[in-house]
């Protein structure tokens, strides 16, 4: 076994969630060791796509979360930019009927009335905008605060940046505790972390590592595709897709869902997503879901028909029933933190999660109220 350590927090996950943790707990003098069985960006993260959205979340904590969380990442993007592939892009969503389009744009006046720029762009409009759209859309809105990263370079740099002792490698198999309750620590296969505090960064994984402590934690696993196609020249010059994914996001249903989103990358590649389903961790190849992913960038796109995809690959979306993260401490166990179950946002809420759970482990007042975030606001189940 490994020499014992010591620290005043210990990570658990290093993915996009558990590096900004690290990031911010370490920027506001703590000393972290970060801990992950695999590498860093090794699970969700390195599944993702690296949208930082706003244009998909109704009013509320989410959307409170987000637009904290996108003022950070802009002044991370003064320092990180260009390493982490940052790109203030934009987001445009399209409505194919005048049904839709309704819909959106009440959707976007909401919206704005919470601090979110949006504006209504007509069908004609369009084509300024995307020049490659299929024709016949009834219109759509533009979302300036949209923004994208490369999620696996993003989580690696913030690692670095934060300075904090990376332990790859390393499973976590209990989080151990005193004779009051309180947590002292965590225990890996190579030796044991001794600290006041714990931090559940683990992602779909969350339920396991809060099991650990003793606690339920209701994170459950939603596959999702992505299609990637050969590099190109920018044909497709914001985030582009269809109303309908916002209803898929906040769906409760386990069954397959597809909605089109398309979007460029700085290094060529086309992005293609969006599908979803609970499958528990299954990772076999669905082909049906990877069709439907196809057939509805297509008729976003017409180009897309003549364009190769290069190769598919999977993640597993850290779900939550009502859709918000396990966020702060646990009152059921002093001394643990949750910052998991963001689904498919954890890399664009990622920093402000970071940032709020640094704050919570320093005795500070969080910028954001935490309550709706509450980790212990579900029915307790037996673990």
């Amino acid at each position: 076994m490994s020499k014992r350590l010591t620290c005043d927090v210990v990570v658990v996950g290093a993915g996009m969630v558990g590096a900004a943790c690290a990031f911010y707990a370490a920027r506001a003098g703590l000393d972290v060791a970060l801990v992950d069985r695999g590498p860093v960006a090794g699970g969700t993260t390195g599944a993702g796509e690296g949208n930082l959205l706003v244009s998909d979340k109704e009013p509320g904590p989410e959307l409170d979360l987000a637009l904290l969380s996108g003022r950070l990442w802009t002044e991370l993007a003064e320092s990180l930019g260009r390493a982490v592939e940052y790109e203030a892009k934009g987001g445009v969503v399209v409505a194919s009927g005048p049904e839709g389009l309704a819909a959106l744009e009440a959707f976007a006046a909401e919206q704005r009335a919470a601090g979110v720029t949006a504006t209504a762009v007509g069908a004609d409009q369009l084509h300024e905008l995307e020049p490659h759209l299929a024709p016949g859309l009834a219109g759509g809105v533009l979302y300036p605060q949209d923004t994208q990263v490369m999620p696996a370079l993003a989580a690696a740099h913030l690692v670095r940046a934060s300075g904090a002792r990376l332990l790859t490698g390393r499973t976590v198999t209990e989080v151990l505790r005193t004779a009051e309750g309180a947590v002292r620590g965590v225990r890996t296969d190579r030796g044991d972390i001794h600290a006041p505090a714990v931090v559940n960064a683990a992602g779909t994984w969350g339920a396991a590592v809060a099991a650990l402590a003793g606690v339920s934690l209701p994170v459950l696993p939603r596959r999702g595709f992505v299609l990637v196609t050969e590099p190109l020249p920018r044909m497709v010059r914001h985030k582009v897709y269809a109303a309908d994914y916002v209803a898929d996001v906040a769906s409760d249903s386990a069954a397959l869902q597809t909605s089109p989103v398309v979007e460029g990358t700085a290094a060529g590649p086309i992005l293609i997503g969006a599908s979803r389903e609970r499958v528990g961790f299954d990772r076999s190849f669905s082909l049906p879901a990877v069709r439907a992913l196809a057939a509805g960038a297509t008729r976003l796109f017409p180009f897309l028909s003549d364009v190769r995809a290069l190769r598919t690959y999977l993640g597993f979306r850290p779900y939550m029933p009502d859709h918000l993260p396990a966020l702060g401490p646990d009152p059921r166990v002093p001394g643990l933190f949750h910052a998991c179950g963001h689904e498919g946002a954890g890399i664009g809420l990622a920093t402000g999660t970071g940032h709020l759970v640094a704050q919570a482990l320093t005795g500070k007042a969080p910028d954001l109220g935490l309550a709706p975030f509450r980790p212990d606001r579900f029915p307790e189940e037996p673990v």
